[in-house]
């Protein structure tokens, strides 16, 4: 009995791999698909310029991205990412500029208040037993009114400190092959992307991440801290969201305490479109820059177009749907 336990549980495991990898290959697919017709259609979107423009909008929401993948494996959600990246900026424009303090010093108040801001999320859904939606809507809230608060409502500029454009708008590769002007905060992404992935499937941490979304009983049966694990997710979901901070303050090079609403949910919907499940165990960070990239060329793709910006916000949702909808179908034939 237990070998057909066994076998059936493989059986099933391999499926679900199949299946992410199925939905990660629609998406490039789809990706391909709108370069192509985005180029054909639109006059200068597939010049340089423009494809730069395009990476540097991917690589906010790319980040953003990666942190709601670890929550939603998890088998979570976070709707904080968007204002909790904006309060990391506006921390990092006060130690930096009315504080006068080195450029790591505000990296790491960057870093440190998006971990705490997830840690308190996370501790509220797993000691509070508060459902991850409302925990999260409630400090989307609280992210967005303090930074509010900590500003004084207005932006924090970053002049007293030159280098902080080098965080994003800025490219040193040009240095070494001339021309070649991809902006700094392109790496940064893949950078965190690949950190990400290697936490994801090669640690122990992953692995319990995985195992929380697919059966939290079940982990907790097995002598796992389920609730030590899921607040260590959520703060690192939030330290993640303040690279996106650091990265979207420098390409503005001020700290907007208005911006964030929003962007939680291109992040959202960058995760769901690479293959990553809304019911939790399985995803991959690959699949969610390869989402993000889709949110981004679509945007771009439609502006230049001449559609209005209010019909980017539809069109967004309908993917969502679409998105959850095909990965049930896939589940069920899983």
């Amino acid at each position: 009995m237990t070998d057909i336990t066994l076998e059936q549980a493989g059986a099933k495991k391999s499926s679900l791999f199949s299946t992410a990898a199925l939905q990660k290959g629609v998406a490039f697919v789809v990706l391909i698909a709108l370069l192509a017709f985005f180029s054909i259609f639109t006059e200068n979107f597939a010049a340089w310029n423009n494809m730069v423009n395009i990476m540097q909008a991917t690589a906010v929401n790319g980040v953003l991205g990666v942190a709601v993948t670890f929550v939603i494996i998890s088998g979570g959600i976070d709707l904080a990412v968007g204002t909790m990246m904006t309060l990391t900026a506006v921390m990092a424009g006060l130690v930096l500029t009315n504080l006068g303090m080195p450029l790591p010093v505000g990296i790491a108040a960057a870093l440190a208040s998006g971990g705490v801001m997830g840690l308190i999320s996370g501790s509220a859904i797993a000691k509070l037993k508060i459902p991850p939606f409302i925990a999260t809507l409630g400090m989307m809230q609280i992210s967005r009114g303090l930074a509010l608060v900590f500003s004084g409502a207005k932006p924090i500029y970053f002049n007293s400190t030159p280098n902080y454009k080098y965080l994003s708008p800025e490219s040193s590769i040009s240095s070494l092959i001339p021309g070649f002007e991809v902006p700094n905060g392109v790496f940064i992404m893949f950078g965190v992307a690949i950190a990400a992935s290697i936490v994801l499937n090669r640690s122990l941490f992953g692995r319990y991440i995985f195992a929380l979304g697919s059966n939290e009983e079940a982990a907790r049966l097995s002598g796992v801290n389920v609730d030590f694990w899921k607040i260590l997710t959520y703060a690192l979901s939030g330290a993640i969201c303040g690279v996106a901070g650091l990265l979207i303050s420098s390409r503005l090079n001020s700290a907007q305490p208005a911006l964030g609403l929003g962007y939680e949910l291109d992040a959202i919907a960058a995760v769901v479109i690479g293959g990553t499940s809304l019911s939790g165990g399985r995803g991959t960070i690959l699949g969610t820059i390869i989402g993000a990239f889709i949110m981004s060329v679509l945007t771009n793709g439609l502006r230049s177009m001449g559609v209005q910006e209010e019909w980017k916000i539809v069109v967004t949702g309908v993917i969502i749907m679409v998105a959850v909808f095909v990965d049930i179908i896939l589940r069920r034939r899983a």
